[in-house]
């Protein structure tokens, strides 16, 4: 557990970045929110910023002066800025690109260059691209199949090369398909998950992409602070400059996913019951197969998720429902 420290939570306004700075807070840490609200949203937040521990910074990690302001003093940061969306690089790779290594590479300098210790970043399993093995090993990647891989597997480069050379300690968490409370359910862009969940709730077909028999590690989001705190906390020197899977180890059908979606929301409204999906092409860039080992981050950082898939589901379901 991560306690009284000052922690720069980068990306601070967004689905995984505000769940992480809500537990921090709640442990006595002091946060300073970094954002610049393209993805992120206000009302992430907005419990926070009457919290005499919180500070939000308005900008962007693309200019290292706001990022060397961010980091001044903290004792760990965790970054978790980035433009997700695989289809998102495809249509706008220049962006994608220059807010995932630009801004990743000026957090790192301004994270050397200010004597901060600990960097942990969020990583993904996209990394592993057109690889077939199954379960997903750490070290054995395939050849990525999106702008946004590539940048994700660059950010690995550069942390790799910051931890030999300037002895800045690095962890990268390799987050698979991340879902919970607060992921956005709205535009093109929103994640399998939500987006299922509110179709649903609005009795429209959830649009599958192919036959619905791609499998995902589904990871709950309270399983993904965990690993953050334990990447920022541990003191095993064996587990530093290293990249780990998070996930639950749960190879989850999307067919399956749409079924178990359906059962848990009829339990609010019957007439769900009757909304199918509907199945439309394939996506570009997609990985058709995922499923991690997580026996590296078990090894060394202690890992061990709080949430199966299934207990997981039940609580974002819920939140949903009250929330949407």
């Amino acid at each position: 557990m991560l306690e009284n420290k000052k922690v720069l939570v980068t990306g601070g306004a967004g689905f995984i970045g505000s769940n992480i700075t809500e537990r921090l807070l709640s442990q006595g840490n002091a946060v300073i929110c970094l954002d610049n609200f393209s993805t992120g949203k206000r009302e992430n937040i907005a419990t926070f910023l009457n919290h005499p521990n919180y500070t939000l910074i308005e900008g962007d990690i693309r200019d290292l002066e706001v990022c060397n302001q961010a980091v001044k003093e903290v004792d760990v940061i965790l970054h978790q800025a980035a433009l997700g969306s695989v289809p998102r690089s495809i249509k706008d790779p220049i962006t994608t690109n220059s807010v995932n290594i630009t801004g990743f590479l000026n957090m790192l300098v301004a994270a050397k260059d200010n004597g901060i210790k600990r960097f942990v970043y969020a990583a993904s399993s996209s990394t592993y691209g057109d690889s077939m093995q199954l379960p997903k090993v750490e070290e054995n990647i395939g050849s990525p199949l999106s702008p946004y891989a590539v940048t994700k597997y660059v950010n690995e480069l550069y942390a790799k090369v910051f931890s030999s050379l300037y002895g800045l300690e690095t962890i990268g968490l390799r987050y698979f398909n991340v879902y919970g409370r607060r992921q956005d359910a709205e535009g093109a862009y929103a994640a399998a998950i939500p987006k299922f969940i509110k179709a649903y709730m609005n009795y429209e077909a959830p649009t599958i992409h192919g036959d619905g028999t791609q499998t995902r590690d589904f990871t709950y989001i309270d399983n993904v602070i965990q690993a953050n705190e334990l990447a920022a906390t541990t003191t095993n020197k064996d587990a530093l400059n290293k990249v780990y899977n998070v996930a639950c180890g749960e190879e989850t059908v999307l067919i399956d996913l749409l079924d178990k979606i359906k059962e848990l929301l009829v339990r609010f409204d019957a007439k769900i019951k009757n909304v199918s999906p509907i199945h439309i092409p394939e996506r570009q860039g997609d990985v058709r197969y995922s499923l991690a080992s997580i026996e590296k981050a078990k090894r060394y950082l202690g890992y061990r998720p709080s949430h199966t898939f299934n207990q997981g589901l039940e609580e974002a379901i819920e939140w949903y429902w009250n929330n949407l």
